[in-house]
């Protein structure tokens, strides 16, 4: 049979084919089944961390401290801001070190998943998405060969405000910047850190230039690398393994309506994908996926004639137009794309946090989620301990933390990576059908769509109903090369596709720790109980 006419045979077979998906789903939640006891564990020695006591007015007592600072957290972009801000609401003398404390002009860190504003919430930092012209998003359209698909975010459980929220980076950020600047124990300083103050294996501060050039010292029981994708201390506290798979190009749209309003769009092109989200009322953020380390010239021309001749053909109709007048207007941007899993060195006296210690691809908006779900760990960590200066205890809460974080930030990251190798095109036959599956797999809404946006939104971060779609997307490919009649060279496709399916998702599995990822329980700093506060 010709694989040019599957699609009209699928159309009649999506029951059988469901019923592959369902039988892989059903095998992996007897698997989850089996480790209910872990679980249980799990979540009783959460509810440890979190039984802390506290005053009336919801802040922890602490103890007096002779220095001046608790914590120095180097950086204040969304990382390290928003912990600044929730540090201090907890009663943390807190002194920021930010090199450039001008509004930042970046093309990424635009769109906060409704997973991710949840935890804006519990931090008490919502309103830092008001007053700077941000979009509600309420899930994605995906494009590929002429057909498209929409895929909302499960939020019916949740109120009306609940939902993605896309804006301008520099604007949120200065907005957090501005909050926690209004907080009596917030010291925010503009200077560049050069180095970590380290004595006998702890690290006691930084030194760093201030604004007018001079070279001076911060001490405090625990500093908190937050600077960045570009960091130059991370090497101090982690062993980082930096790949750049892609690079973004991004334009901006103006006066503009999407196909489906207040949802990302997804266009699966050649040779990858394009992302199209409203950054303000009447911009429209477009990023174009170039693999590789080198892009195209902006200066010689090259890039405008690889945008209209090669991308711009791709585009939907509805968009052609304003994508066309956006490149003719000049301003292109180009960001790379980098990943780098979370390998930390448990240092005491340090921590390191956001895009500094932990990258993903940007393609599914991930790494804000990432980090504020950091912070909401970190806080609750941190609020048994009322004096810092115990260095040793210090360092097996932040030992505890690397552990905690996993889950959530493995199945987030294995995501990322995963979905970008599927979504890229590929002369591959096998990859070629991986992809055609992952699109018609969504496109057959229910349980097949529900579950995915679940994962990309953040409101799901499971790695194992991440396994199990990854995989039902698998099956759902090699079903419709068997049904109706298999033929050798199908089911050689078909052995293929499992085959590349396992190529992507295991390597990216195996660099988060499949232990850490699937089985926290099983690590011994998880059982590192905080005391309690008397």
């Amino acid at each position: 049979m010709d694989v040019g006419i599957l699609p009209t045979v699928i159309q009649s077979n999506d029951y059988h084919l469901l019923l592959l998906s369902f039988f892989a789903l059903l095998l992996g939640f007897v698997f989850l089944y089996t480790l209910r006891s872990n679980v249980k564990t799990r979540h009783r020695k959460s509810k440890e961390i979190e039984q802390i006591s506290k005053n009336n007015d919801g802040l922890v007592k602490l103890a007096e401290n002779d220095g001046s600072t608790d914590v120095i957290i180097v950086g204040a972009g969304v990382a390290g801001a928003a912990l600044a801000c929730t540090l201090a609401k907890d009663g943390r003398r807190v002194h920021v070190i930010e090199r450039d404390l001008t509004e930042p002009d970046r093309i990424v860190g635009e769109l906060l998943q409704p997973g991710g504003y949840l935890k804006l919430i519990e931090l008490g930092l919502q309103d830092c998405v008001d007053g700077i012209e941000a979009q509600q998003v309420f899930g994605y359209a995906i494009y590929m060969d002429g057909k498209n698909t929409k895929l909302s975010y499960p939020l019916e459980k949740f109120e009306s405000d609940i939902s993605g929220r896309s804006f301008h980076n520099g604007r949120f950020i200065q907005r957090m910047r501005e909050k926690a600047a209004t907080l009596p124990n917030v010291k925010l300083e503009q200077g560049t850190v050069t180095s970590l103050l380290e004595k006998n294996g702890t690290v006691q501060g930084v030194c760093y230039k201030t604004k007018d050039g001079e070279v001076t010292t911060a001490y405090a029981p625990l500093t908190i690398v937050c600077d960045g994708c570009f960091s130059n201390l991370r090497r101090a506290l982690c062993k980082p393994k930096v790949e750049v798979p892609s690079c973004f190009v991004g334009l901006v749209l103006e006066n503009i309506d999407l196909p489906y309003a207040n949802h990302g769009h997804v266009i699966l092109a050649n040779p990858s994908p394009i992302l199209f989200y409203p950054i303000s009322n009447t911009e429209v953020r477009c990023l174009v996926d170039v693999p590789g380390q080198k892009v195209p010239s902006i200066s010689n021309g090259e890039m405008a004639n690889y945008l209209k001749t090669v991308v711009a053909p791709q585009i939907p109709s509805e968009l052609y137009d304003a994508f066309v007048a956006a490149v003719d207007k000049g301003n292109i941007r180009t960001m790379p794309n980098r990943s780098m899993p979370a390998d930390p060195q448990p240092t005491p006296g340090a921590l390191l946090m956001g895009d500094a210690f932990n990258m993903r691809h940007p393609l599914t908006g991930g790494g804000m989620t990432v980090a504020l779900s950091d912070i909401v760990l970190l806080r609750d960590l941190l609020r048994p301990l009322r004096n810092l200066k115990d260095a040793p205890t210090l360092c097996s809460y932040l030992e505890c933390f690397y552990t905690l974080r996993k889950p959530v930030s493995s199945t987030i990251n294995t995501l990322a990576g995963a979905l970008y190798k599927v979504f890229c095109a590929s002369p591959d036959p096998a990859r070629q059908e991986m992809r055609s599956a992952c699109f018609d797999y969504l496109s057959l809404g229910g349980m097949c769509a529900e579950g995915p946006i679940s994962l990309l939104s953040g409101l799901n971060p499971r790695p194992l109903v991440l396994f199990l779609h990854f995989f039902a997307v698998a099956i759902y490919g090699v079903g419709r090369l068997l049904i109706p009649f298999p033929s050798p060279k199908r089911l050689w496709l078909g052995a293929r596709l499992i085959s590349s399916a396992s190529g992507i998702i295991f390597p990216i599995i195996k660099s988060e720790g499949v232990r850490q990822m699937f089985f926290p329980a099983t690590v011994p700093a998880y059982y590192k109980a905080p005391p309690r506060v008397a």
